[in-house]
This record gives structure tokens, sequence and C-alpha cells, in this order.
């Protein structure tokens, strides 16, 4: 690890709990039947890939996903059901950030989107008493970018926003496609299965 310097971690099934089934779930009650289909597992597609690239806002998402509701629905109603596809930061991936950032530059890069990343998964960064910018030297969030991993394009905003290289850098995510693409940039990459956890890889 001597010539790694940054590390760059990708959110959800990283450091925040996901849960598809339970966001399924959510919306098949709230009226959606076809909700399995519509929601990816490692990447979305159709309008809920929109909202993550950031081709549609927010609410242009909400009047979108809400043609394929049975019922009535509200936004507000709509925004908790896809949140309900996040479970929370355990407490101690927040301290083994604080405690790996005591050693390495931390970033973070994210396929995600407005409703979740500006609201539930800030919050969850608070969970231990300081905020995301205490963790994080640096952000990118698809969204903004408006492009979405595995797309190099993204990567290489990391390197130009930063100021890093590839070779210098350790990129963690759970889905493998996203860690083969970082690798052909010549990222230091580690995929994190499910059931473990970041830092075990440096407990190897």
């Amino acid at each position: 690890m001597a010539e790694i310097k940054n590390l760059l971690f990708d959110l959800g099934g990283v450091i925040v709990n996901i849960n598809r089934d339970r966001c399924v779930k959510a919306y098949t009650e709230a009226g959606m039947p076809n909700a399995n289909e519509l929601l990816g597992v490692y990447k979305q597609s159709g309008i809920f890939l929109a909202l993550e690239e950031g081709k549609v806002t927010p609410q242009q998402f909400r009047d979108e996903i809400r043609k394929h509701f049975t019922c009535e629905v509200s936004d507000d109603t709509i925004d908790w059901c896809f949140k309900q596809f996040l479970l929370g930061i355990p407490v101690e991936r927040l301290r083994a950030l604080e405690q790996l950032k005591q050693h390495y530059r931390i970033y973070i890069l994210s396929n995600t989107n407005a409703i979740m990343f500006e609201s539930i998964i800030k919050e969850y960064f608070e969970g231990d008493g300081h905020d995301i910018n205490y963790y994080a030297d640096g952000v990118v969030v698809s969204y903004e970018e408006l492009c979405c991993k595995p797309d190099a394009r993204i990567f290489m905003r990391c390197v130009e926003k930063f100021g890093i290289k590839p070779e210098e850098t350790l990129f963690f995510d759970d889905g493998q496609g996203n860690c083969d693409a970082a690798a052909e940039l010549g990222f230091a990459t580690y995929c994190v299965k499910p059931g473990t956890e970041f830092y075990d890889y440096f407990n190897k």
C-alpha cells in the first residue's frame, strides 16, 4: 500500500447499506405493480437511470414514475418509497473512514440522485457527530456529472477534479463491472462482496 495515496469509495453497498427488495416492496405496496422490473440491482435503467445521470429533475422523475402506479400517489410517497432502498451507515464504517483519513486522501464516487443524496444520504453521514465533508476530501456524484459508472468519463472526472493519479488510487465498489472499468483506467480496485466490509482490505 506504500504507493497508494488516495482511497475512492462507492456509496451504496460499500459505505451505505442498501436493500433493493425493501424498495421494491414499498413501491409495490404503494400501487406500482412493475416495481421489480423497473429497479436495477447494480445499475439502473429507464427513468431511474435518467435521474442518476441528471437527465431529468427530481420533479420530472416523480411525474414520470407516477404513471406506473395504479392509484394516486403524492411526491412525498414516491420519495419515501425510493429511499427505502437505503438502510443507513453503520457507525463502524464512519469510524473506519475517520481512521483511514489519517493516512490517505478520501474521495467518494457514486451513481446516485438528488432525491437521495441531498437528504437521507447526507443525514446518514451525520450519525457520528460529523458531516460528509469531515470524512471525504471530495465527492463526485453521477447526477451532477451527467454520466454514471462504469463510464470512463466519470472516473476521469475524479482524476481532474481531485488532481489524483489512478495508479495512486484504490477504488472500492460492490459492482465487479465498475471495478473492471476502473482497473482499465489504471486504478487499483477492491470489490466489496456482500457480507464483507471495505475495511477488511486493510486487515488482510
